[in-house]
C-alpha cells in the first residue's frame, strides 16, 4: 500500500501545474528547484512533497500519451 498524500500537497500541486506546468518535468532534482522558484521560503519537507507528487503526475501524462 502506497503513502496518502496530504490535502496540502495535492492542492498546491495542483494550482502549480495549473499556472506554471512548463517549469515541470518528470525529473524529482528540477521539480525541486522549480517548487523553491516559484514559491520561495517552503519548507523543505513540503517542497519534496509537492516536487515528488508534481514528478509523478508528469510521468503518469506522459505515459498516457
Amino acid at each position: 500500500m502506497g503513502r496518502i498524500k496530504g490535502t496540502l500537497v495535492k492542492r498546491t500541486t495542483k494550482d502549480l501545474l495549473k499556472y506554471h506546468k512548463i517549469r515541470f518535468n518528470s525529473d524529482l532534482e528540477n521539480n525541486k528547484k522549480s517548487v523553491s522558484g516559484v514559491i520561495p521560503g517552503i519548507p523543505k519537507k513540503i517542497r519534496n512533497s509537492v516536487a515528488g507528487y508534481v514528478t509523478r503526475l508528469m510521468k503518469k501524462e506522459s505515459e498516457k500519451k
